[in-house]
This record gives structure tokens, C-alpha cells and sequence, in this order.
């Protein structure tokens, strides 16, 4: 859970793990605007949902100092980083 967050709406390059089972997406690391990189080392909550009639996939997780929401948009097949807060 974020303790205080920050609303972002941010384009990101992200390293991700494809495969089967129980989780065919796993984001390893991603990159972001100004260059930060943040390699996950939890994922909390996976959920697809719909914006529109695309469907998106959200991820939380976190580095284990911050804790990030990041989206993949299936269609576009495009990864933006949409929250971010202080791990409790």
C-alpha cells in the first residue's frame, strides 16, 4: 500500500519475463523518462482491467524502497508508469 503517492501518467521501458502459467507477464525492471532505472524485487497485485474497449494490465510492485503502478496496454502493447509512493 502506497503511504503517499504521486499520480503520473509517464511512458517507461520495461524489462519483462513472458511465459505460462499462474503469471505469463513478469516485469523484471523498467526504465524511466529521465533515465532512473528500478529493478522489481516484488510483485503485489496483478489485475487486468479495461480502459475503453482495450484491455490493460496493472501491476504493482515495488523495489523496496518505492512502491510503483505500472500498466501495459495490451493493444499498444505500450508499458506507462501511472503511480508511485513511499514503501511503509
Amino acid at each position: 500500500m502506497m503511504d503517499s503517492e504521486t499520480f503520473l501518467n509517464e511512458r517507461i521501458d520495461v524489462l519483462a519475463k513472458f511465459g505460462t502459467g499462474l503469471n505469463p507477464c513478469v516485469p523484471l525492471k523498467f526504465r524511466r523518462a529521465n533515465g532512473q532505472e528500478v529493478t522489481v524485487t516484488e510483485i503485489g497485485l496483478r489485475h487486468p482491467t479495461a480502459q475503453g474497449r482495450r484491455a490493460v494490465h496493472v501491476f504493482d510492485v515495488t523495489d523496496g524502497s518505492s512502491d510503483y503502478r505500472i500498466e501495459l496496454d495490451s493493444e499498444r502493447l505500450t508499458w506507462t508508469l501511472t503511480r508511485m509512493g513511499d514503501s511503509i
